[in-house]
């Protein structure tokens, strides 16, 4: 990716990863420019963002608190990979679902 591309678009990205507010602001500030490096983050937080949703109120009530607690630290692994790479500038795929986030939400952002 163009780095002047990478260069615009890294607040962005940063901000995407901060809670879902961050997320969502992220998203508003994207739509005037349409940078793709941000969008591509946007992205992978928004899927980050359900996952954690629903491991906080279905896995959580139906296979226990172990298990949910096991999800909840692969998904903060997760976060942490994904914030370092737009920290770093690349674009760096969730492990195991950043190929699904890109697809499922490429209409978002």
């Amino acid at each position: 990716m163009d780095n002047q591309i990478v260069t615009e678009g890294k607040n962005i990205a940063i901000i995407s990863y901060i809670t879902w507010i961050g997320t969502l602001i992220a998203f508003i500030m994207n739509n005037e420019k349409r940078n793709p490096f941000a969008a591509f983050h946007i992205r992978q937080m928004i899927g980050l963002s359900i996952f954690s949703f629903v491991n906080a109120v279905f896995l959580l009530k139906y296979i226990g608190l172990w298990a949910a607690a096991a999800i909840s630290f692969a998904l903060f692994i997760f976060w942490i990979i994904g914030f370092m790479g737009a920290i770093q500038g690349e674009e760096k795929k969730i492990p195991l679902f950043g190929d699904l986030f890109q697809d499922w939400f490429k209409g978002i952002a």
